[in-house]
């Protein structure tokens, strides 16, 4: 005979707990700042804005070196307007990128911890039905049991 009872689909529903989509939840939290670090965020780490950010700089460093005197507006071989732009630049990134990766990393977060109580779920309910075909299982072969003793019985 079963050695436990294993819980009933009606005891499994009881103990499910919603779907959540942590990726509309995390969505709702974001300010409208967190949303600009966000966006600077994922444009600014990509090939696209580093070429950009490159070819500036040949280009603004070409034209200083390769103009006439008179047509150069930042000196080479000091350019100091292109290294105050540069770490006005760098200045102004630096946090918000920071920031952005924060909320990215709170994101990775909770949908980890989703993820975690879905695949916690999924075991329990898993074992319920192992639980259910062992269960099954001893019926069965007891049933054949059974069968075997009833068929020996009447041709002795």
């Amino acid at each position: 005979m079963p050695s436990h009872k294993p819980l009933s689909l009606g005891q499994l529903r009881k103990m499910r707990k919603p779907v959540r989509n942590i990726n509309i939840e995390h969505r709702e939290k974001l300010s409208k700042l967190d949303n600009l670090a966000l966006w600077v965020t994922v444009r600014v780490g990509t090939m696209g804005f580093f070429l950009i950010i490159m070819a500036w700089t040949f280009i603004w460093l070409g034209w200083n070196i390769l103009a006439p005197s008179a047509w150069s507006f930042d000196p080479y071989p000091a350019f100091v307007l292109w290294l105050f732009i540069s770490n006005m630049i760098q200045i102004l990134l630096m946090p918000l990128i920071m920031v952005g990766q924060n909320l990215q990393g709170r994101h990775s977060e909770a949908r980890a911890t989703a993820d975690f109580e879905i695949d916690t779920q999924s075991e329990r309910e898993v074992e319920t039905i192992l639980q259910h075909l062992e269960n099954q299982n001893e019926l069965i072969l007891s049933i054949l049991h059974h069968l075997e003793q009833n068929k020996k019985q009447p041709g002795e």
